[in-house]
């Protein structure tokens, strides 16, 4: 059984072109808040890129969600949200959590309302779609589910992109109004699927991160592409 490809880190997405078009307008909103700097928000909007995702070749079946006590896996949910203030520890800790699962015991949904945990409540700023992009769809999850497939991840280092530094640099007060970083994480996530296949790739990632004064921080979106 062929391993299901997925598209190049930094890239993938398993929404539709529209899709991809509004989240990187609504991450360019996001940072134009933030920052008020017109380059940088050039900066993260990118054009329009996507890739196709190929499905692990697999006959038609149900669509239900399997049991853990069905597949003889246990049932592995998404972790929690870290209690911490520190943008780059959290965004570490997301970026594990975007890049890990399993198919064989949980289901598309359960695992998009774990996501949903690690979201910002201030509607105003939360993209929702971005991540639900970073996940795939109910139809190929299922197909993923029927080769066994299952990711793991592990996470290197995270920094605050340079363009981020260098506009908060020009304008140290532009952030207090919405508290929202971009970080740039790099790792690894392994993949392994029936038959003893496996696999693994490099990837790296931006996202934002809300992290007001004496709260805990909060996931708000992932930026179009990776900004170094």
């Amino acid at each position: 059984m062929s391993k299901a490809r997925f598209p190049s880190a930094g890239k993938r997405t398993y929404g539709p072109p529209s899709a991809v078009l509004r989240r990187a307008l609504i991450g360019g909103v996001v940072l134009a808040v933030l920052l008020s700097v017109a380059g940088l928000v050039a900066y993260f909007t990118r054009t329009e890129n996507t890739a196709q995702a190929k499905a692990v070749p697999a006959p038609a079946s149900s669509s239900a969600s399997p049991s853990p006590t069905a597949t003889g896996h246990a049932r592995v949910a998404v972790a929690s949200p870290p209690k911490t203030t520190d943008p780059i520890e959290f965004a570490k800790a997301a970026t594990r959590v975007l890049w890990t699962y399993d198919t064989r015991s949980v289901s598309q949904a359960e695992h998009l309302a774990g996501l949903k945990r690690w979201m910002t409540k201030e509607k105003k700023y939360a993209d929702w779609k971005s991540v639900m992009d970073q996940v795939p769809s109910p139809v190929l999850w299922s197909r993923m589910r029927d080769g066994g497939q299952h990711a793991s991840a592990t996470v290197g280092e995270g920094h605050f992109p340079q363009a981020f530094k260098t506009a908060l640099a020009q304008d140290p007060g532009a952030i207090t109004e919405v508290y929202v970083y971009a970080v740039t994480v790099t790792g690894k996530q392994s993949i392994a699927w029936k038959g003893s296949g496996s696999g693994a790739e490099s990837r790296s990632t931006t996202l934002a991160v809300q992290c007001r004064p004496h709260r805990n921080c909060a996931l708000v979106g992932v930026l179009p592409n990776v900004a170094p």
